[in-house]
């Protein structure tokens, strides 16, 4: 009898797993049942004749087998993607996955994407709204605004410009708690900052800007809850200048004082090249954020 070969849907099970530490975690990232998840993990393991998980404390760890086997799989996910770009890039017609962070997803590319919509309703657009870097690589997405200038190889990148940073504070908490006349002053106000301190956070902070969490009345490291607490009147916070000029009750804080900038890649996998529609989303990208950036000038 003819044992048939595992297919990609049983090794992708094992990578989600892998990668998510557990049959439930797996699940939510292939958009499956955490039973089906658990059903291919069997499979598979049946189909290679070994042992893949042992459950532990933490959820399943995976075997010495599991993780030299992870190469593999992961070359397989490769191939798989490709073969999917290859068979979708001849198409004008159909999707283009975007990924971008959730301020410039929520805050820059609604009107960007309704002027290609306008000019080629043919397209549909898939926004991925994360902090995360996707990758594009592995065909998460087809093209990413990047706030970090792209290290991988086979990809297309296109630096956009730096979008300037600045403090900023609703006219209303101004007029009630005054304007800080130095950096030293911000102290004495309620300051919206960052929750966790990440690699960004302590390059501003080498770059002058000394804040750290304990002087946040309100810590979130979601940008878009800052946003809108600094809209609100909460206190002073961290915002684009682009954004916070289509405001005029946000007003500048210590302006020149206290600045940093997001350099902008637009970036895609150089496969899409072929593709009409990811070349054409590409372009809307580069031109529009673009002229986003060139606002704050």
């Amino acid at each position: 009898m003819t044992t048939q070969e595992p297919g990609w849907d049983l090794y992708r099970a094992f990578l989600a797993v892998l990668e998510e530490g557990s049959l439930s975690g797996g699940a939510r990232s292939l958009g499956l049942t955490q039973p089906t998840v658990g059903r291919q993990i069997e499979a598979l393991e049946q189909a290679l004749g070994v042992k893949l998980f042992i459950r532990s404390q933490t959820g399943l760890a995976p075997t010495d087998t599991a993780l030299s086997l992870r190469p593999f799989a992961d070359n397989l996910r490769v191939t798989a993607n490709a073969l999917r770009r290859a068979s979708t890039a001849a198409s004008q017609r159909g999707t283009v996955r975007i990924t971008v962070s959730d301020v410039v997803g929520a805050e820059v590319l609604p009107p960007i994407l309704t002027a290609l919509r306008e000019a080629r309703p043919d397209i549909s657009i898939e926004l991925v709204l994360s902090n995360r870097t996707q990758d594009l690589l592995q065909r998460d997405a087809d093209i990413a605004v990047r706030m970090v200038q792209p290290s991988q190889g086979a990809l297309v990148a296109r630096k956009v410009g730096a979008i300037p940073l600045g403090l900023f504070a609703h006219r209303r908490y101004l007029e009630q708690a005054g304007m800080p006349a130095s950096v030293g002053e911000l102290k004495q106000h309620a300051l919206i900052g960052f929750d966790q301190e990440t690699s960004y956070i302590r390059a501003m902070q080498k770059r002058g800007l000394q804040l750290s969490r304990e002087m946040f009345s309100l810590c979130t490291d979601n940008q878009l809850a800052q946003l809108a607490a600094i809209r609100a009147g909460y206190g002073i916070g961290m915002c684009q200048t682009p954004l916070a000029r289509h405001n005029p009750d946000l007003q500048p804080v210590l302006a020149g004082a206290v600045t940093s900038e997001l350099e902008t890649w637009i970036v895609m996998h150089e496969d899409l090249r072929s593709s009409e529609r990811c070349r054409i989303a590409f372009d809307a990208l580069v031109a529009g954020v673009s002229s986003y950036i060139a606002q704050a000038t």
